[in-house]
């Protein structure tokens, strides 16, 4: 199972998640800036208690739903915080019981009465400032809220020099022209490559961040820009950076500069359309089943993620919120489980009286009974 779970997260479900979601967050027209991983968690979070047909759902989108989600969630969070710099939290705060099977599968999240600036305060320490306070208002009809917080603050490994840094023109979505401070450096050939695409090669650059001393590069996080071919929609660039290796080509050069924009982008996206749009309807209706989280009848209200992230001369800031928000759903009727007594041979009978404790007349049918007219 370990080796399962290491394949879910962070690699081939995420990214396909990504890969479905993407279209339904931007058409390259505004900017945005979101996260799968977070969305990821978040929703696994929440399918871990979810059953039937809700789970079926969840499953066919995320890839897990029930006892494997939350396997997935604790094993996945606890590999993505072994990346350097990069901070994962979960936690779940309720007006209704949680079932307790359900908490201790997932050992890792913390669970806490419903405080809106308990849990404003949570997201502000867990983003480390990048994110204030919650994405969504609460309102009395919330019953049950899931956060989920990624936050990363990292150096590069090799900074840009800032009096490098000058204005340069950007051509916009809409074709017009701006000066933008440009950021300026080498970048090593290997850290460089091409993609094929439908639309034409693409160009991945890859700047690595500084490691904690004595850990090897894979503890370090990898920040990778694609500039794709133009028109080329953010659904058809993105995925190209996480593309394998088989599909690079390096580039024909023997030094690599880049001319990268300082940035800083920040989006809250409503996720519920998308999800309905990639099949998950279930879980937003009154007969959404997460029997296996509470006793109480829950539906997901809301899904929203609050995102944000920074490029600059010496590092890369990024955060995001993803909140799943539940209201009271319709009552949920376990199947029924029907025992059949026959009297088909001797019985008794009791009357009792209006307490039900006095016997008033009692009788015992052993013959055949009869039917006086």
């Amino acid at each position: 199972m370990a080796e399962q779970i290491e394949q879910v997260l962070p690699g081939v479900e995420v990214g396909r998640l990504a890969e479905r979601w993407l279209p339904h967050v931007g058409g390259g027209e505004e900017d945005f800036v979101c996260s799968p991983a977070g969305l990821w968690l978040a929703l696994a979070s929440v399918a871990a208690g979810a059953r039937g047909s809700t789970a079926d759902e969840l499953r066919e989108l995320l890839g897990v739903a029930g006892q494997d989600a939350a396997r997935a969630v604790t094993e996945g969070a606890r590999a993505l915080s072994r990346t350097d710099a990069l901070a994962v939290a979960t936690g779940v705060w309720s007006r209704v019981p949680v079932y307790r099977a359900y908490r201790e599968a997932l050992p890792d999240i913390g669970f806490g009465p419903m405080d809106p600036d308990a849990i404003d305060a949570w997201v502000n320490r867990a983003t480390g400032g990048l994110v204030s306070r919650l994405p969504v208002r609460i309102t009395p009809e919330t019953l049950l809220v899931l956060v989920n917080a990624l936050a990363l603050k990292a150096r590069w490994q090799d900074p840009f020099q800032a009096h490098a840094t000058r204005p340069e023109a950007f051509t916009d979505a809409a074709g017009e022209r701006h000066q933008v401070a440009t950021m300026h450096g080498p970048v090593p050939p290997g850290q460089a490559w091409e993609v094929a695409a439908e639309e034409g090669a693409a160009r991945v650059v890859e700047l690595g961040c500084v490691a904690p001393a004595g850990a090897g590069p894979s503890a370090a996080a990898k920040v990778r820009f694609v500039l794709g071919a133009p028109g080329a929609t953010p659904a058809r660039v993105l995925p190209l950076a996480w593309a394998p290796v088989a599909r690079r080509r390096p580039l024909d050069a023997d030094a690599v500069r880049i001319a990268l924009p300082k940035l800083s982008l920040r989006s809250t996206v409503e996720i519920v359309p998308h999800l309905v749009a990639l099949g998950v309807r279930q879980a937003f209706q009154d007969a959404a089943d997460f029997s296996a989280l509470s006793p109480e009848p829950l539906a997901v209200s809301q899904v929203v993620q609050e995102a944000v992230v920074k490029v600059a001369e010496q590092g890369v800031e990024a955060a995001a919120v993803t909140v799943v928000a539940m209201r009271l759903g319709g009552a949920y009727r376990p199947p029924e489980r029907i025992e059949h007594i026959a009297y088909d041979r001797p019985f008794g009978v009791v009357v009792l009286d209006g307490s039900g404790t006095v016997p008033l007349f009692t009788a015992w049918q052993a013959g055949a009974p009869e039917v006086d007219g």
